[in-house]
C-alpha cells in the first residue's frame, strides 16, 4: 500500500494503481510523509493523483514535468531548512532515491490514468463519548422505597453493587438554603424558611422548587455559568483594554432566554447563528454576541489579518469546549496527540466562523422605542444642520479617499498609512465600510463613520489649528445633541459576510503560512452535517440527536453545577485524556432524558433537585473517607463553598442592602485604593457608582480583564480570557482577611447589625436565633447561643467603655461579623 496520511485523513491507493516506473513506485511507498507534510505546505500536492500535484501552489507546481529544477518537490526534498524541508519527520530521502524522483519528473513525469485518490473511510473511534447516544434501561434496586424518580435507581443500584447505603435526607432548614443558593443564587429569606417549614402538605417540597424555578432570579444565577463558558467580560482585553458599554445586552439577553426556559436547542441555534435564522429579530441577533466575547487588541502595530485570526481561533476553541466538550484547540498547530481530531479537521471547524463579521445593531429594550421613534426625525434634521454647517460631508468624503488609498496603494504615503492602522484598531470593520460606497452602508456605519471622522481626522487636518478648533466645538454640540436624545440599546452582534475569504490550514497554527483550503465541516469522527455548511446549519446540528456530545456536554456540566463535580468529572474534556463518567448509564440516561423532555433545562433540573440523590445530607460519614473520598458514589450530598458572586450576594441579601432589580448595564462598586492604576498606563476610568447600583447583584460588576474585581478573584472567579467550565474552589489566608476586611462586607455586617436590632424583638437569645434565621435559615444550637451570648456581652462592655456610657449597639456588628465569616455562611450544605 502506498499511503499518503493528512490530518487523520487517510488517503490509501493500492500500490499497483501507482505506476510510474518501478522505480518511483517503492520511493512513494516508502516516503509517504513527503505526501503527508506537503499537503498541508503545498496547496495539496497527491502523489497519487497527478491533477493535484501538477495544479500548484501557493509556492509554484509541486511538479513541473520535464524541469526538476522548477518542481518545489525537489526543492523541498532537497532542502535543509527545518520547517521548509520534506519529510518533516523521519530519515531523509537518499541521494540515490532523489536522483530517480528529479529523473522521473525531468522524462516527462508520466502517471496512470488509474492513479488517482479514492474517497476516504470515515474514521472510527472507541471513545465512549464519541458513540451514538442510547437510552438505557433504568435498573431496579433492592431498596425501592428510597427512589424518587430514575435518578435515584440508577445511583442506588452502583451503591447496592458496593455494600453502601445513601445518605439519610437533609434537615428541611438546610433543604430549603440549598436549593435557593442552587436554583437562585441566594438565600432564602426568614419569611420563605418559615412558610417551607410550616408547609406540611405531601408536595410542599415540590411546591418549593416550582417557585424556585419561576423566579426571575433563576435566569441571573445559571447565566452567571453560562458567562463562564463564553467567558464574557465587559472590556477589550490587552494593553489598552477598553470598555465595552453594550456588551452587557448579550447578557441581558442570556437572563431573558433562561427565564423564559428557551429550548436548548433554540439557545445553541440563537447563540451560534441568530443572525442567520429567516427574519431573524434584534433579540435573536443579540444571542450571536455570545461569539463577540473574543479579546480584541486595540494596538495600533498589530496586524490585523493576525489580531483577526486569533479571533477567530477564539471563537473555534469556545465553541468546541461549550458544544463538544472536546480540546479541539489541541489541533490548531498539529493533529490531536491523544484525541481523533486532525490539524484538517480544526480548520474545517475553523471554517464556520470564517465568514462571520462583527457588526453592532439597535436592540430596544421595552419602552425605548416609541421616545426613539418620536424623536428621532428632529434629531436627525439638526444632526445633518450641524455637519453641514462645519463642512463635514466635504471633508469625510477627501479623508475617506485617502484612506482607500492607503488601503489599495500601501507605501505611497507613511502618514495615511499610519492613519489607517491606527483606524483598523479603534474601528471596527473599519475596511471593510470604508471600502462600500455611502449608498451601501447602513444608517449606523454612516454615522459611525462620520463621527471617527470627527475624533480622529487624519494628517492634513491635524496640521490645521483652525480646522481642529471648530472639530472641537462640533463635537461639543454633538454631544450636547445625543446626550438629550432617546437613544436605543445597542448590541454587539455577529453578521455573515458573503465576500468572506475562504478558509485554509494554517501551517503549524502560523497564521501567515496557509495551507490547503478547507470547507466548513465537523470533525470527521462524528457525523456529517447534512446540507450547507454554514453556521446555522452546525447550530442545528450541534443540538440534534445526530451528534452525540451536546446533550452529554450539557447535562454533565448541569449536575456539576448542584453536586460539585459532573458525573464525567473533565467537564471540559471528553476526549481520551479525560476521566470517564462514574455513571455512564445515568448520564446517557440523562442526556436522551433532556432531549425527551424538549431540551427544557427546568424540567431537567427539576428532575435533579426531586431526587432523593439530591436531597440526601451532606455530613461526611467516618465509613466512606477511605472508600469513597471524592464522593463519587454519591453517598451523600456535597459541601460546596459559594462562587464568588454568591458570596457578595449573600452578604448583601442577608444584611438588606441587596438591590434585587434585574438586567441593565454593569456596575462599577468601589474598588480598593491602587487597584484602577495597576491598568496600562492609567486607562482603566473606575468611576465607583452611587446610590442602588453599588448594592447589585455580583453578576452585574464590570468586568476589567486587565483590573477585574480584587473580591471576585480572592474567590476563584476566572480571568475570562478563555473558556472556563468549572471553577476552582480554593480556600486561602487572603480570603478569610477579604471577609472580615472588606468595605463591601463590614458594610453588610453594619446593616445586619441595624436589622437586629431593629426587626429582631426580645432578650440576646431571642435576638440570636433570629440573626441566625437572617445568615443561616436556621437557629443556633445551645452551644453556639451560649457562646455568642458571651461574645456579645464582650463587645457591649468594649462599647460602653469607648463610648463613654453610650448605646451599645454597635456590640451587634461583632455579631454580625462573626456571622457572616462562619464557614457555613459561604457554604452550600
Amino acid at each position: 500500500m502506498a499511503a499518503c496520511i493528512f490530518g487523520g485523513l487517510a488517503c490509501i491507493v493500492p500500490a499497483q494503481t501507482i505506476e510510474f516506473n518501478r522505480d518511483v513506485r517503492p520511493i512513494i511507498a516508502k516516503k509517504c510523509q513527503v505526501c503527508h507534510g506537503a499537503q498541508q505546505q503545498m496547496n495539496g500536492l497527491r502523489l497519487d493523483d497527478s491533477e493535484a500535484a501538477m495544479r500548484g501552489g501557493y509556492t509554484g507546481a509541486a511538479i513541473v514535468p520535464g524541469a526538476s529544477d522548477q518542481s518545489k518537490l525537489i526543492e523541498r526534498i532537497t532542502s535543509d531548512k527545518p520547517v521548509f524541508q520534506m519529510p518533516p519527520v523521519g530519515d531523509r530521502l537518499s541521494a540515490a532515491e532523489i536522483a530517480t524522483l528529479r529523473r522521473w519528473i525531468d522524462e516527462g513525469a508520466k502517471w496512470p490514468a488509474a492513479a488517482k485518490a479514492v474517497a476516504p473511510a470515515r474514521p472510527k473511534s472507541a471513545l465512549w463519548s464519541l458513540q451514538p447516544l442510547r437510552r438505557p434501561a433504568v435498573p431496579e434496586p433492592k431498596n425501592r422505597g428510597w427512589v424518587r424518580n430514575p435518578i435515584d435507581a440508577f445511583v442506588l443500584a452502583r451503591l447496592e453493587a458496593e455494600g453502601i447505603a445513601p445518605s439519610p435526607e437533609a434537615p428541611r432548614a438546610t433543604l430549603v438554603r440549598r436549593l435557593s443558593l442552587d436554583l437562585t443564587g441566594l438565600p432564602p429569606s426568614p419569611q420563605q424558611v418559615a412558610e417551607f417549614l410550616a408547609d406540611q402538605r405531601p408536595d410542599a417540597y415540590d411546591r418549593l422548587v416550582d417557585r424556585l424555578l419561576a423566579s426571575p432570579h433563576y435566569g441571573e444565577k445559571w447565566a452567571r455559568h453560562w458567562l463562564d463558558l463564553a467567558h464574557y467580560a465587559d472590556s477589550d482585553g490587552y494593553e489598552k483594554d477598553l470598555s465595552r458599554p453594550h456588551a452587557w445586552r448579550y447578557r441581558e439577553w442570556l437572563i431573558e432566554a433562561l427565564n423564559r426556559d428557551l429550548p436548548y436547542d433554540q439557545f445553541t441555534i440563537e447563540q451560534l447563528a441568530g443572525d442567520l435564522l429567516p427574519n431573524a429579530t434584534s433579540d435573536q441577533k443579540t444571542a450571536t454576541g455570545f461569539l463577540r466575547n473574543t479579546l480584541k487588541n486595540r494596538e495600533a502595530g498589530t496586524d490585523r489579518r493576525e489580531a483577526r485570526f486569533e479571533e477567530l481561533v477564539n471563537r473555534a476553541n469556545t465553541a468546541g469546549t461549550v458544544w463538544l466538550g472536546l480540546t479541539v484547540g489541541c489541533a490548531q498547530c498539529h493533529d490531536h496527540k491523544y484525541d481523533p481530531i486532525s490539524q484538517k479537521d480544526y480548520y474545517q471547524w475553523f471554517a464556520f466562523f470564517q465568514s462571520a463579521e462583527e457588526e453592532t445593531i439597535d436592540a430596544p429594550l421595552p419602552g425605548e422605542l416609541g421616545p426613539y421613534l418620536q424623536a428621532l426625525p428632529e434629531f436627525r434634521k439638526q444632526r445633518e444642520k450641524l455637519l453641514a454647517e462645519y463642512d463635514i460631508p466635504a471633508m469625510q468624503t477627501e479623508w475617506e479617499g485617502l484612506l482607500r488609498g492607503a488601503i489599495h496603494d500601501p507605501g505611497k504615503s507613511a502618514e495615511w498609512d499610519f492613519q489607517l492602522t491606527s483606524m483598523q484598531a479603534m474601528f471596527d470593520g473599519a475596511v471593510r465600510i470604508l471600502s462600500r460606497e455611502p449608498a451601501r452602508r447602513t444608517p449606523a456605519q454612516q454615522e459611525r463613520l462620520t463621527d471617527f471622522f470627527i475624533r480622529s481626522p487624519g494628517p492634513a487636518l491635524g496640521r490645521d489649528k483652525a480646522k481642529l478648533d471648530r472639530l472641537k466645538e462640533l463635537r461639543e454640540k454633538l454631544g450636547k445633541l445625543t446626550a438629550a436624545f432617546p437613544a436605543l440599546t445597542q448590541a454587539m452582534v455577529m453578521e455573515e459576510d458573503p465576500e468572506a475569504e475562504p478558509a485554509h490550514i494554517h501551517i503549524r497554527g502560523d497564521w501567515r503560512q496557509k495551507g490547503i483550503r478547507v470547507e466548513p465541516a465537523p470533525p470527521a469522527v462524528l457525523p456529517p452535517i447534512p446540507g450547507k455548511p454554514d453556521r446555522l446549519a452546525l447550530a442545528r446540528w450541534l443540538a440534534s440527536p445526530e451528534n452525540p456530545l451536546a446533550a452529554r456536554v450539557a447535562v454533565n456540566r448541569m449536575w456539576q453545577e448542584v453536586f460539585g463535580r459532573g458525573l464525567a468529572r473533565t467537564s471540559d474534556d471528553f476526549g481520551m485524556q479525560g476521566d470517564k463518567p462514574t455513571h455512564p448509564e445515568l448520564l446517557d440516561w440523562l442526556a436522551s432524558e433532556f432531549g425527551a423532555r424538549g431540551w427544557s433545562f427546568k424540567q431537567l433540573q427539576k428532575l435533579v433537585v426531586t431526587s432523593a440523590t439530591y436531597r440526601q445530607s451532606s455530613r461526611v460519614r467516618e465509613e466512606l473517607s477511605s472508600r469513597d473520598p471524592e464522593n463519587t458514589l454519591l453517598a451523600r450530598q456535597a459541601r460546596l463553598r459559594l462562587p464568588a458572586e454568591s458570596i457578595r450576594d449573600a452578604a448583601l441579601a442577608v444584611s438588606g442592602l441587596l438591590n434585587p432589580a434585574i438586567g441593565g448595564p454593569s456596575v462599577r462598586p468601589p474598588l480598593p485604593k491602587g487597584v484602577a492604576e495597576i491598568g496600562y498606563s492609567q486607562s482603566v476610568k473606575w468611576e465607583d457608582s452611587t446610590g442602588r447600583d453599588r448594592y447589585r447583584r455580583g453578576l452585574y460588576i464590570h468586568f476589567q480583564r486587565t483590573v477585574p474585581y480584587p473580591m471576585l478573584m480572592t474567590f476563584d472567579a476566572p480571568e475570562s480570557q478563555v473558556s472556563c467550565t468549572r471553577r476552582p474552589r480554593s480556600n486561602t489566608a487572603l480570603q478569610a482577611l477579604n471577609l472580615l476586611n472588606d468595605p463591601v462586607f463590614h458594610e453588610a455586617a453594619q446593616a445586619l447589625a441595624w436589622r437586629i436590632e431593629k426587626e429582631c424583638t426580645g432578650g440576646i437569645g431571642e435576638r440570636l436565633d433570629c440573626a441566625f434565621t437572617f445568615a443561616l435559615a436556621r437557629r443556633p444550637g445551645a452551644g453556639e447561643r451560649e457562646r455568642l451570648a458571651s461574645y456579645y456581652d464582650q463587645q457591649a462592655q468594649i462599647f460602653r467603655k469607648e463610648a463613654n456610657g453610650g448605646e451599645p449597639a454597635s456590640a451587634w456588628l461583632g455579631v454580625s461579623r462573626v456571622l457572616l465569616n462562619l464557614d457555613e455562611f459561604i457554604t452550600r450544605e
